[in-house]
């Protein structure tokens, strides 16, 4: 289920660091509703692109955010 994006928080633009910060709170947010999900990162990968569907960079680039979403997964050890 994509995650709204919100209107009145930060502004959300069509370009990779946006989209690094959607990842990633959508990421910690799975995980703070799941707190005992039991999934790998490469399993649970799929289920936060699906969250962030609606991001215009994911709409725009979908392999390149996939790609950004890896390089996150590598850089912060998950």
């Amino acid at each position: 289920m994509p995650l709204p994006i919100p209107q009145d928080g930060p502004q959300v633009f069509n370009n990779a660091d946006s989209f690094a910060q959607a990842f990633d709170e959508a990421w910690e947010l799975h995980d703070r509703c799941n707190p005992s999900h039991g999934l790998t990162g490469e399993e649970k990968l799929p289920l936060i692109l699906e969250a962030v569907a609606d991001h215009p960079f994911r709409q725009s680039e979908p392999d390149l955010s996939e790609q950004v979403a890896k390089f996150r997964l590598r850089l912060l050890g998950l």
